[in-house]
């Protein structure tokens, strides 16, 4: 079966390669891959559905009315489950997942990321986990786009773009949002494309966006019955929100960073599943906002509707304006544990969700202090722009907050607020964490993509393939008479020194040889060992290019020696860098 499925993929190709270019074929994936992501995020969306209609169900079925605190630990339980007995394998989060692969696994991402997170981001939100779906839909829609691209033997600059349009696809379809998701491909993943490639991802965008439009219907995300009009008085107050938001988004960024190097240190799974579940159960008791995704508080929070933040069985009484106000900073500053135990758990899902939740409880907050001092503003439009300011904060990405937030509510009449609050929102994170959570992991580690092209060589680029190994290498305790017949067989001006365990020890150069080479009564009594330099730099294969790039621009070296635990490996020469770079730029440059 799996010869014949070989088979036909091979006559597929070939009928392929004679009948379609390749810009027409590209333009017929992107639309498959559209719809593919559009039908896998309707499938998300549904599965947390019915995964929370069976919870509410066991939950009236039962007169403990307190069973939905477990339910997070059996939802993260079952997630732990499936991804053991099936996967067997850390799925991670969806879009540091995704820059990952782009820039150290040539955009090839393993089959099972088309599923995976579907399931287990459904039983982890489905069951009440503190996260969103948006990282793991973006995650299966860029693996939809890499496999459908590894199918048909694509190069890697197609492959780049097909996993950005599975990216665009899935942003448009779970949100309804086809702008923001272009802006989000180009401003968070990063993809520096040309004006020929921005095609593509306006189809897959489309196509997505149809598709979830065709089994979702057409209405808002978040809608917002009255959206207030903008009045330039409130100017300052915007600004005072932006600078706000912008330290919100900073204290959830470092905690949330900080607790995932805490839930680390945990030398097992069991042990990092029983502390999170006891921390989300016992925060989701105390705050039942908490609970979930936050879909209904966000919607709540955007009509002015405070009922919500009285749940717990401790502030029925606190209906004053100090209460609300204690109880809505608690569930600002708690959110973030809450988000992190689910991930520290084991549970799967994205931080969009609970950046929308804090942005709208935040704006909603400070419109209800605004008003206790006679401003007499909207709790709507603050809690809507309040999502665009802790968007712009977490995700570092000001342009896809505008444009998402007024997309998934409607709020196009405040673009002016919605920019005013993000910009500055944006500008103050910079100030403490120049780069999102997104990418800070991979930053540190030099695995990240970025929008300088001359990096983004740098970093796709691969130390394994620089090095060349037709250097001649020479024992160093051979004769002079031993080293010039070296020399008459190489066409190199440096030769490499090892011991008999092919441990480097040194180099010779002709320049500071070759007057020697003449004095045959020399032969038998200089050694090698003692003709030899030892070098001021060495690399090895774990550096990055970046790296290597910098000795060689700091010192006169042209050839740099390859040495691994001791051990000579090759020679990477400034020559093959630099012409590498040059193909790799050309080629990625190149406008269809």
């Amino acid at each position: 079966m799996k010869t014949y499925c070989n088979k036909l993929a091979k006559r597929l190709l070939i009928w392929r390669v004679r009948k379609i270019s390749d810009k027409n074929f590209m333009l017929i994936l992107v639309v498959i891959v559209g719809i593919a992501v559009g039908l896998a995020a309707v499938l998300m969306k549904n599965s947390v559905h019915f995964v929370r209609e069976v919870a509410i169900f066991l939950n009236n079925k039962y007169s403990f009315s307190y069973i939905y605190i477990f339910f997070p630990a059996i939802g993260i339980g079952l997630t732990l489950l499936f991804v053991n007995i099936f996967i067997k394998k850390k799925l991670g989060h969806g879009i540091p997942m995704v820059l990952y692969s782009i820039s150290k696994e040539r955009g090839k991402i393993e089959k099972h990321n088309m599923f995976s997170r579907i399931v287990a981001s459904s039983l982890t939100v489905g069951f009440g986990g503190s996260v969103g779906l948006e990282g793991p839909i973006v995650g299966t829609g860029s693996a939809i786009g890499s496999n459908i691209g590894q199918f048909f033997r694509l190069n890697y600059r197609q492959l780049i773009l097909l996993i950005g349009c599975g990216c665009t696809g899935a942003i448009a379809a779970i949100f309804k949002a086809p702008i923001a998701a272009i802006v989000f491909t180009l401003e968070v993943i990063m993809l520096d494309l040309t004006m020929g490639s921005l095609m593509p991802l306006l189809v897959a965008s489309i196509s997505a966006a149809l598709t979830s439009y065709l089994f979702l219907g057409q209405n808002y995300v978040y809608h917002v019955a009255n959206i207030d009009p903008f009045f330039l008085k409130d100017v300052p107050l915007y600004i005072l929100l932006g600078i706000i938001a912008g330290l919100l988004s900073t204290y959830f960024s470092k905690l949330y960073l900080w607790q995932g190097k805490q839930y680390a240190k945990l030398k097992t799974k069991r042990a990092r599943f029983i502390v999170g579940v006891t921390i989300l159960g016992v925060l989701i008791f105390l705050f039942p906002s908490l609970y979930g995704e936050g879909y209904e508080v966000i919607n709540l929070a955007l009509h002015g509707d405070i009922s919500y933040i009285f749940d717990g069985v401790f502030y029925s009484q606190w209906q004053s304006f100090l209460g609300i106000c204690i109880i809505i900073i608690l569930i600002l500053l708690t959110k973030a544990f809450a988000t992190g135990a689910t991930f520290g758990a084991g549970g799967t899902g994205g931080i969009f969700a609970p950046s929308l939740f804090l942005g709208a409880n935040l704006g909603f907050l400070f419109a209800h202090v605004a008003n206790s001092m006679k401003l007499n503003i909207s709790h709507g439009n603050f809690a809507l722009v309040g999502m665009a300011g802790l968007i712009a904060g977490v995700i570092h990405a000001p342009l896809t907050a505008i444009f998402l937030i007024a997309e998934i509510t409607g709020g196009y009449e405040l673009f002016i607020p919605l920019m005013i609050v993000s910009t500055i929102s944006f500008f103050v994170v910079r100030i403490f964490m120049p780069k999102s959570v997104y990418a800070i992991l991979l930053a540190e580690r030099g695995e990240l993509l970025t929008h300088n092209a001359d990096s983004n060589m740098l970093t796709l680029m691969r130390t394994e393939s620089l090095i060349e190994k037709n250097f001649l290498t020479i024992n160093e305790n051979a004769k002079l008479k031993d080293l010039t017949k070296v020399i008459s067989r190489s066409s190199r001006a440096v030769y490499v020194v090892i011991d008999d365990n092919n441990y480097f020890k040194g180099l010779i150069w002709l320049d500071h040889v070759k007057h020697l080479m003449f004095k045959t009564e020399l032969y038998d009594s200089v050694y090698v060992r003692d003709l030899m330099d030892i070098p001021k730099y060495t690399v090895n294969t774990n550096m990055d290019v970046k790296e290597i790039v910098e000795i060689f621009e700091n010192s006169n070296y042209f050839n740099l020696p390859v040495v691994d635990e001791g051990k000579y490996i090759g020679f990477v020469s400034r020559a093959k860098v630099f012409t590498t770079y040059r193909e790799m730029l050309k080629k990625f440059s190149h406008d269809e």
